[in-house]
């Protein structure tokens, strides 16, 4: 038996914002997903990029989409890398120590997958983030978590500053992201 992950992924946090697991890949189910995840969060995305799947390509939620107003852009074909935010989500859930084997059934892959998404959103210091939770990006309170390493920082250039070339500045994330577009170099402020 095979299972279906459904998941919605935030590019610009990296969150997990919707994700379901099914026996089957179906339309109403991602339609459902999608609309479950846009009530819960409250906001509505500008555009939903997306592989070439055939629930994504579906009329079900092409209408739903455009019925709410959201742009479609979609995965080039042959191009392994076109959404890089989602192959490192998946890599990530693939090698992370309690990865099973295999599912004994349908609960115990959406009993993983709930345990993996909690972790990703809320403990895992992403690289892309600068070591941030895509949590704390999403909502906004990694500034707290910034100015506490800052800090951290200033105290060891204080007591041993011949450790240091220049005075130590903690990189913030990233202030665009974008899939198949140019993005500045710009960077969040702190505050």
């Amino acid at each position: 038996m095979t299972y279906q992950l459904y998941l919605a992924l935030d590019v610009f946090s990296r969150m997990v914002t919707g994700w379901r697991v099914e026996t089957r890949e179906d339309d109403d189910l991602a339609a459902e997903m999608f609309e479950n995840a846009f009530t819960v969060r409250g906001v509505l995305p500008r555009i939903i990029h997306s592989d070439g799947g055939p629930s994504m390509t579906s009329r079900t939620l092409g209408d739903l989409f455009a019925e709410l107003g959201i742009e479609v852009s979609r995965n080039r074909p042959r191009v392994s890398n076109d959404n890089p935010y989602s192959e490192a989500l998946f890599k990530t859930a693939k090698y992370t120590p309690d990865y099973p084997a295999f599912f004994n059934d349908l609960d115990h892959a959406r009993s993983w997958a709930s345990d993996f998404v909690e972790g990703y959103n809320h403990r895992h210091h992403h690289g892309g983030l600068e070591g941030h939770t895509p949590h704390d990006v999403h909502h906004g309170t990694w500034t707290g978590v910034h100015h506490r390493r800052q800090n951290t920082m200033d105290a060891l250039y204080a007591a041993h500053p011949e450790r240091f070339a220049s005075p130590p500045r903690v990189r913030t994330p990233m202030a665009q992201v974008a899939i198949n577009q140019k993005t500045n170099r710009d960077r969040l402020h702190a505050g």
